[in-house]
């Protein structure tokens, strides 16, 4: 058995555990005793919100660690989408984490993948938003 995971839940949260749906009506902790695939709502993004190819690869990896039924078709769209976004990536850094978030998918350690890519678009979006701020500032 591996470390415990424990976690707090309010009152209609949810969590995604090894594909099934919980939703729990009052404030609960829980504790996972052995390891399992699970996703917490506050992680989840949505469909209408993976809007940059990176939030789509995270969207398609956080759907092989939701629906692990559907593992085959999963990862056939995780490797169409990895390998669009490592075409359009040219930061060295980046793409290392990249790699790193495959070898992770591909292992299937989903969750920790997760963790990467989310890291990555919020890097990415922070760089982009400061980039006009900085144009302006050397126009100016």
């Amino acid at each position: 058995m591996t470390a415990k995971m424990r976690f707090s839940l309010k009152a209609g949260e949810r969590i995604f555990i090894n594909g099934a749906v919980l939703t729990v009506s009052q404030k609960v902790t829980l504790t996972l005793l052995n390891d399992a695939r699970f996703l917490l709502e506050s992680h989840v993004l949505q469909l209408a919100d993976a809007t940059t190819p990176m939030r789509k690869l995270y969207f398609v990896v956080q759907s092989l660690l939701i629906n692990p039924q559907e593992q085959e078709t999963g990862m056939l769209a995780f490797r169409k989408m990895y390998e669009a976004v490592s075409m359009v990536v040219t930061d060295k850094s980046v793409k290392d984490q990249l790699e790193r978030a495959q070898g992770l998918v591909v292992a299937g350690r989903t969750f920790e993948a997760l963790k990467v890519i989310r890291t990555l678009f919020e890097r990415i979006e922070d760089a982009a938003s400061a980039e006009p701020a900085v144009a302006r500032g050397k126009a100016a």
